[in-house]
């Protein structure tokens, strides 16, 4: 997709520690211009699949999400990382490494909102490591629901997340691929 590779090189930073920094239009301050197209182009990729639900984690994909779901007609489900008064008891429940945060947390999702059989479709902002990913296609499978793919929106191709996943035959559609961050540059997957 490239609006969002545009995006990218224009706005993009690279941190210490190849962590990529793209909040300038989203995940922090979010243009919803772009991620409407995000939104049209997942469609376009999924469209040969039935989507009953569209999964994302906290908070990051939400907004994300919540756009792609408007164009498959679907609720947007999103996995709480923190416990709080309100929700539900009845959980499916993992547990996820946030390598940005450096630290292990929960992710939940009441069990009223997933029910075995239904078609998830997981969306996420970022593909490093994978282990978010992980923790949602774990909590698809607590649910007996059917994955039928997962959408990033940008995925680190040098990291090992991409490939282990692929590796397990989950379908996995990436807008943009970085495969690598060589002199302060983005090099794209074609």
């Amino acid at each position: 997709m490239q609006l969002l590779k545009d995006r990218i090189i224009k706005e993009g930073r690279i941190l210490e520690g190849n962590v990529i920094k793209v909040d300038s239009f989203l995940n922090h301050q979010v243009d919803v211009n772009l991620i409407n197209e995000v939104g049209r182009k997942f469609k376009s990729l999924f469209q040969d699949v039935k989507v009953d639900k569209i999964l994302t984690a906290e908070t990051s994909g939400i907004a994300i999400a919540a756009i792609v779901a408007q164009y498959f007609n679907a609720p947007m489900v999103f996995a709480r990382k923190t416990e709080s008064k309100n929700l539900d008891k009845d959980t499916y429940t993992s547990e996820v490494y946030s390598y940005t945060k450096a630290k292990t947390y929960k992710i939940r999702v009441s069990k009223k909102y997933l029910r075995e059989g239904e078609n998830i479709l997981i969306i996420d902002d970022f593909l490093a490591n994978g282990k978010a990913l992980e923790g949602l296609i774990d909590i698809v499978k607590q649910a007996k629901a059917s994955l039928v793919g997962i959408g990033v929106v940008i995925e680190k191709g040098f990291q090992e997340g991409g490939r282990k996943i692929r590796e397990k035959g989950i379908r996995l559609e990436s807008l943009a691929i970085i495969d690598s961050i060589e002199g302060g540059e983005f090099r794209f997957r074609e």
